[in-house]
């Protein structure tokens, strides 16, 4: 029984993938214009935030162990700066995160000077990967 309602449900997915339910859909799926800059940085953000630390080192590491590179801590960095951001957004008078944020940041800011003066174009890529201005 249970084996005929799975063969019925992968059925119905099967057909509905071929053609559009709605006239919406067919439209939906036709190429789009090219994203802003708003756009562009929301979506590196989110796709930050949904990496684990493990995951962010695998990325923008040299290796697996590579947790002490500039671009790896300030890759991590950001994750923490994005996480806060939106939690005071919610909870406007919490100084102590905004402090601790503020901080965050100016070590960011200090990292990305030095990988600015010792390496430009990965400086220029990882700007561009993590949507910083």
């Amino acid at each position: 029984m249970s084996e005929e309602l799975n063969l019925g449900i992968e059925e119905v997915k099967a057909t509905a993938a071929k053609k559009p339910a709605t006239k919406k859909a067919a439209t939906a799926t036709a190429p789009k214009k090219p994203a802003s800059k708003k756009a562009v940085k929301a979506e590196a953000q989110d796709a930050l935030a949904q990496l684990s630390k493990e995951e962010i080192v695998k990325a923008y590491g040299k290796n697996e162990k590579d947790t002490g590179s500039a671009a790896v801590q300030i890759a991590l960095l950001t994750q923490r700066i994005n996480h806060l951001t939106n939690h005071l957004k919610e909870h406007k008078q919490d100084k102590h995160s905004r402090r601790g944020l503020m901080q965050m940041v100016g070590q960011r800011k200090g990292l990305m000077t030095y990988m600015e003066k010792t390496d430009v174009a990965a400086y220029r890529e990882l700007k561009e990967k993590l949507g910083l201005r």
